[in-house]
């Protein structure tokens, strides 16, 4: 099946084209054409499937007809994030090329000014969050009243930061008759009625099972002690051949700590999360679509709605307290086809949260063990005991008493020490090189990973 056997457009079909894209996925096969016949959608789908051109598409082709009036959306489209929001909006950008329609992005975190000026002047796409949209209803700086469609995105994550309620509230202000679309990866309870009550007989459309994470996803999850996840990451992300990686922790201390460690270990990362800026966050994610960095540590802020190519790893650096957002959070990998690794993190307090989330997904989530290592770890070569190594074996008490017998103090010794021997030296090892007791050597080359040895035969 073909883009062109579902009923889009000529110059539609010709920005699909342009964009790279000759196969429409399992959830815009499905969708696309009941969408164009205007009938009300339930589709459910697993994050990285496509799902946004779903309905992008043919919204383009439904809104080329008819005329934008002042302050007065043809259709509204709502995120729960700013990001997602973005996004959306760049979809419409790229496939709309051809269409002379007009769209406008209501998200937090900008000036209002110019957002009121473009409503002022009509669009026939509005793409908002539900509080800033709530914002500029209150102030009457929109209505809803001549809204044709509207579509509820990523459903489920609405409900987990709490803005049904508004929901409910904007579609009670929009009228009967329109279309109505809403997409979740997950359907819990609290989803399923508000479509029951806002939908019109809907078509359900769901390509996977409710869930369920990408079969392209090679997961895994590390049991490690908490003091020793820094240096567990640290290991895989040297030598799990990770090209670009998303690091997810449950607070914004964490994000911004972890992203301190990384780069003092040398590391090219960078951090987002939601105490940033809008303009902020947008501009470190650029710079890792970019390639300037190839790690971002981020909060749940970027769980949702990021379609970044090529990322290869993702790494639960804790365990997501809600088992929803883990799917979210691996499936910014192995995405358009593509294979990734996901790695989470298990602490002892985390045994209730992984439950969870193989309860959600109806399977176990593998351990990470030897077999699973993509590099050759070898037995390291004995090293020579270092000179220094054996004056530290002598007895300090014998040193101290030879110091003073030449009246010596340590700064002179050094000063009479020559230049090579000096610099020859290790120095002493800081706190932050490593978060748990050094490793001895042994069986595998370079730091031990011993989350390797964790509940693994």
């Amino acid at each position: 099946m073909t883009f062109a056997d579902l009923g889009l457009s000529p110059e539609l079909l010709q920005a699909v084209e342009a964009a790279g894209y000759t196969e429409p996925t399992p959830i815009q096969a499905q969708a696309i054409p009941p969408v164009l016949m205007m009938k009300d959608i339930i589709g459910i789908a697993q994050t990285g499937t496509g799902k946004t051109a779903s309905f992008v598409l043919p919204m383009i082709d439904i809104m080329a007809a008819g005329r934008r009036r002042a302050l007065m959306p043809r259709s509204l489209i709502l995120e729960p994030t700013r990001e997602l929001a973005a996004q959306v909006a760049e979809n419409f950008e790229k496939y709309g090329t051809n269409h002379d329609l007009k769209m406008a992005l209501l998200i937090g975190g900008v000036q209002m000014g110019d957002q009121v000026k473009a409503l002022q002047e009509g669009v026939d796409v509005l793409i908002a969050t539900p509080g800033r949209l709530m914002d500029l209803f209150e102030r009457g700086k929109i209505m809803l009243n001549g809204c044709e469609l509207l579509v509820v995105d990523e459903a489920d994550r609405m409900l987990d930061m709490g803005f049904i309620p508004d929901i409910e509230f904007i579609c009670s202000k929009l009228p009967e008759t329109r279309q109505t679309m809403l997409f979740s990866a997950t359907m819990p309870p609290p989803i399923e009625k508000l479509a029951k009550k806002f939908l019109n007989n809907p078509k359900r459309i769901e390509v996977s099972r409710a869930a369920t994470t990408n079969k392209d996803i090679t997961a895994f999850k590390v049991p490690v002690k908490s003091r020793q996840k820094r240096e567990t990451l640290r290991w895989l992300l040297r030598n799990d051949l990770v090209e670009t990686a998303i690091i997810f922790a449950n607070r914004k201390t964490t994000v911004r700590e972890l992203n301190k460690s990384l780069q003092s270990h040398g590391f090219a990362s960078s951090e987002i999360h939601g105490d940033m800026d809008q303009s902020s966050r947008i501009k470190e994610l650029e710079r890792f679509k970019a390639g300037e960095v190839n790690i971002l540590v981020a909060s749940d802020v970027a769980a949702r709605g990021l379609d970044i190519k090529g990322v290869s790893h993702v790494f639960n650096f804790d365990t997501p307290w809600h088992p929803d957002d883990y799917v979210h959070r691996i499936g910014r990998t192995g995405r358009a086809g593509a294979k990734g690794r996901a790695f989470t993190f298990v602490s002892e307090e985390d045994a209730e949260a992984i439950q969870n989330v193989e309860k959600l997904t109806g399977a176990e989530v593998p351990v990470f063990g030897k077999k699973d290592v993509r590099v050759e770890l070898k037995a390291p070569e004995p090293e020579p005991e270092a000179e220094e190594e054996k004056a530290e074996d002598k007895p300090k008490r014998v040193r101290r008493k030879r110091d003073e017998d030449r009246g010596e103090d340590r700064q002179t010794r050094s000063e009479r020490a020559p230049r090579a021997e000096r610099e020859e030296r290790p120095r002493r090892a800081r706190r932050d090189d490593y978060d748990s007791e050094p490793v001895p050597a042994g069986e595998w080359n370079g730091p031990k990973p011993g989350f390797l040895d964790i509940g693994v035969g």
